[in-house]
Parts: C-alpha cells; sequence; structure tokens
C-alpha cells in the first residue's frame, strides 16, 4: 500500500513541494533533515504542526522540496502544504487541521515599489529650502 500524496505550499515567494508517504517519521527537506534545515525550534514546530494535529508524526515520511522566499516562509509555506497532503490522504483529517488553522493560505507578501518613491510607501526626503 505505497501511497504517495503530494501536495503544493505557498508562503510570500516560497513555494514547497510536499510529497507524503507512510514510514517512519522522517522529514527531509531539500534532501536535508528539517532539523539541520530549519535550525529554528520555532520553525521546525510549524513544520511539524500539522501532523502533530493529527496524531500522526512518526507514520508518516515526508519529503520537501523548497524553493524561494526565506527561510521562515519556507517552513510556513511547508506547513500548508503537510496540511493540504494529509488532508488529499485522509479526509476525516480536515475539521482538525482546519480548527488549528493551516488550511489557511496566508495571501501577505511584499507590496509593490510605486514610481516616485524610495520604496513601496516611503516617500523621497522633502527639502524645503
Amino acid at each position: 500500500m505505497e501511497k504517495q500524496k503530494n501536495a503544493v505550499g505557498r508562503r510570500k515567494e516560497a513555494v514547497t513541494r510536499v510529497f507524503l508517504s507512510k514510514g517512519q517519521g522522517n522529514i527531509t527537506v531539500n534532501d536535508k533533515d528539517y532539523k539541520e534545515y530549519f535550525s529554528l525550534q520555532y520553525l521546525q514546530n510549524q513544520v511539524e504542526l500539522p501532523l502533530k494535529t493529527v496524531q500522526q508524526l512518526d507514520k508518516f515520511d515526508v519529503k520537501i522540496n523548497a524553493a524561494g522566499g526565506g527561510v521562515k516562509g519556507q517552513a510556513e509555506a511547508a506547513k500548508l502544504g503537510i496540511a493540504r497532503a494529509l488532508v488529499e490522504l485522509n479526509p476525516e483529517f480536515r475539521p482538525a487541521l482546519k480548527a488549528v488553522g493551516v488550511l489557511k493560505r496566508d495571501p501577505r507578501s511584499v507590496e509593490r515599489k510605486k514610481f516616485g518613491h524610495k520604496k513601496a510607501r516611503r516617500s523621497y526626503q522633502f527639502s524645503k529650502r
């Protein structure tokens, strides 16, 4: 029963492809262990959150390909991808994951720079004299 499910997670500029399969709970990101890739504890917790919510942390192997954005964006994109893959695998997980809020795509991203301004909203310094 080798059913591999895959899903995509996005956050800011980060995109992750998540591959979920039966296993012992190994999580790898770009062929590295996730604890090595995400060195900060709270980012490791973000990645584990969907699996902990449905008590499946040691039942699935997760392979993640992360690209773009920063480390935090990639961790949050991985969280969404894992949650989507779990729902695809077993629709009964949906209410629990939805209650925790891991199925929401965070739409916030960087506002574009406007012409005549230094950044998106910051103007150039004004000199009266």
